[in-house]
């Protein structure tokens, strides 16, 4: 082979390998576009499964844009008129029975919100599944009869992330997110989450049904269910303030 087709070669397999890259992105891109919006506002209810108790907990939730979100909670009685905040990263909690805000530090984006097995950082979206990760697809599966494309994020260096490994499960047809594991810098396994009652929210095809199960207790889990969903709404930047969310309702 001459020289001059050589390095055509390398430079059409350059090429193809960035396109297949980039094709990857706009994937992952697309299902996090699915379900964000350029703004949002909703209600739900999630419940806390144990193995001798149920809680349940009703919100509402409202974002825009990729890194400004509130949720409000609204039942059960004693938890109504919690408020959790994050604006450009950083995280403040309202607790009304004590008239007190308390801004999150970083190192409690793991911790439990509420009891459940979402963590802060999965309430609020902190990271961001297009920008903090690099993306590689690994091979095709299929999700609730829905062919996949099975995507690995790995966290790029520095980024502000708590997971050491996301795998995703995105439908080809609609480029919903059926499936997500999540694993510890370790390299184990933390928490499943898995998607399910699809329908149409808000003008968009989307699931409304969400399973998240830790993996050293299977006997527990937490369900999230939206409500209603409503997406590209006027919202304005004063709405995710500190002072709007001790009075929103």
């Amino acid at each position: 082979m001459s020289f001059f087709r050589s390095v055509c070669l390398v430079l059409l397999c350059t090429v193809q390998l960035a396109a297949f890259s980039q094709d990857v992105t706009e994937i992952i891109t697309k299902a996090d576009e699915k379900m964000r919006g350029n703004s949002s506002k909703g209600e739900a209810i999630m419940q806390i499964v144990r193995p001798d108790w149920t809680r349940e907990v009703r919100m509402k939730m409202w974002s825009l844009g990729t890194n400004k979100s509130m949720v409000l909670v609204t039942g059960p009685p004693r938890d109504k008129g919690l408020a959790t905040l994050m604006r450009d990263q950083e995280i403040w909690n309202w607790q009304p029975s004590i008239e007190r805000i308390i801004k999150l530090p970083p190192s409690m984006m793991m911790q439990s919100w509420m009891g459940s097995d979402f963590t802060n950082d999965d309430l609020v979206k902190q990271s961001s599944i297009v920008t903090d990760y690099t993306h590689k697809l690994l091979k095709d599966t299929v999700i609730e009869n829905r062919p996949c494309y099975k995507i690995e994020l790995i966290p790029k260096e520095n980024a502000p992330v708590v997971w050491g490994k996301i795998e995703m499960c995105i439908s080809k047809a609609e480029y919903l997110q059926l499936q997500v594991k999540f694993y510890d810098e370790d390299g184990y396994l933390v928490n499943t989450m898995k998607a399910s009652g699809i329908k149409t929210m808000g003008g968009r095809v989307i699931p409304s049904f969400l399973e998240i199960t830790p993996a050293d207790n299977p006997k527990q889990k937490t369900t999230f269910e939206y409500l209603n969903l409503e997406f590209d709404i006027k919202l304005e930047d004063s709405f995710f303030s500190i002072q709007n969310m001790k009075r929103v309702r």
